[in-house]
């Protein structure tokens, strides 16, 4: 094994060479004066060619010390969405605990109709990092890989070109395309509010009377009441309790438009953004999928990290159950096995979303 990859490292060498332009120059005149110096025998040709010769092998050692130890890691915010322009970069750090890296240039390929990426640092000193970014749009959700990073330098006299092999960058999620709601969505919710609860708090409708008492706010104070009492009276306004949703995932069908799909996992992930927004408790469900009852930007970001990962199961053939026989694996078993567990919890409002059904964005 050992041999093998030694003889690995020597077939496929970690760099690649080129000339520049100017180094083809170099070549053709290095050789040219190699054949006059044999010819003549001249003293001094073999000086000159022995010169360029050394600059050569010059020119390799330090161009190979630059690429040496050097590291590119992926730098992404925390959040991407699908649609939205982000600020992709990477992070190219020099391992080397002495000496720096020169005119050192990184190579992205271009994506598909674009141009070729190239972000040049100058000088690199020993444990120092450099970042490079530039915008990206993903047009779809998931999981998505920046293409290989090549490293590139012209060091020390820009005869050549060296470079690194491709290297792979780590991987990273993209959200689905979260959008605001239209106004006719938000009515379909049943508003911004929530339930109410028979309890005091502060909500917009009235929850009793009584008398006042320090540190009530004046606004509050119920003249017709007083009035007729004597003694000064408050509204004391009862409380809204946010809206408990279950968001529920119905299987698309078997030749479900993409597009379509991904508009619906979009419109799930916007509506569990508002739900959430208004402080509202969402819970995500359905088949191979389910996120528990939570709120907050850690639940939406739990929502969100379950819907970009998500992908439709294949369908089976539909089996007509026999009376004794339990609920179907789809996401209205699941639902209804969770009210029967969860008796003492609140009841939650239930939002089912047909994938495939919606007209792509």
């Amino acid at each position: 094994m050992g041999r093998l990859l030694r003889w690995w490292r020597i077939l496929r060498p970690p760099r690649t060479i080129r000339p520049t332009k100017e180094g083809w120059w170099f070549l053709f005149a290095t050789l040219g004066l190699g054949f006059a110096a044999i010819n003549t025998g001249n003293n001094l040709l073999y000086l000159l060619l022995s010169m360029l010769l050394g600059t050569i092998v010059v020119s390799g050692i330090l161009s190979e010390q630059c690429l040496r130890r050097l590291r590119l890691y992926r730098a992404a915010p925390r959040e991407i969405f699908a649609g939205t322009p982000a600020a992709i970069g990477c992070l190219l750090h020099n391992g080397k605990r002495v000496l720096a890296s020169y005119s050192l240039i990184v190579e992205l390929p271009p994506p598909a109709g674009g141009a070729l990426r190239r972000f040049f640092a100058p000088k690199l000193d020993a444990g120092q990092q450099r970042l490079f970014s530039w915008e990206e749009t993903f047009p779809r959700r998931g999981r998505h890989r920046l293409p290989a990073v090549r490293v590139m330098t012209r060091f020390p006299f820009g005869l050549f070109l060296k470079a690194t092999h491709p290297m792979a960058l780590d991987e990273f999620l993209v959200f689905p395309a979260v959008r605001p709601l239209t106004p006719e969505d938000v009515r379909d919710l049943g508003g911004a509010g929530g339930e109410r609860e028979p309890r005091p708090g502060r909500g917009t409708d009235l929850y009793n009377l009584r008398e006042y008492r320090w540190g009530d706010d004046p606004r509050l104070i119920h003249w017709k009441s007083t009035a007729k009492s004597g003694a000064v009276m408050v509204r004391e306004l009862e409380a809204e309790a946010a809206l408990s949703v279950r968001l529920v995932l119905e299987d698309p069908p078997v030749a479900v438009d993409a597009d379509r799909l991904e508009a619906d996992i979009s419109w799930a992930a916007s509506l569990a953004a508002h739900l959430i927004g208004q402080g509202s408790q969402v819970e995500l469900t359905g088949t191979g999928l389910f996120v528990p009852l939570g709120s907050g930007s850690a639940q939406l970001r739990r929502i969100l990290e379950a819907l970009a990962l998500y992908e439709p199961l294949p369908l089976t053939p539909l089996i007509t159950p026999s009376p004794s026989s339990s609920p179907p694996r789809g996401g209205e078993g699941r639902v209804r096995g969770a009210r029967r567990r969860g008796g003492t919890a609140p009841s939650l409002r239930e939002i089912r979303i047909p994938l495939g059904a919606r007209r792509a964005a």
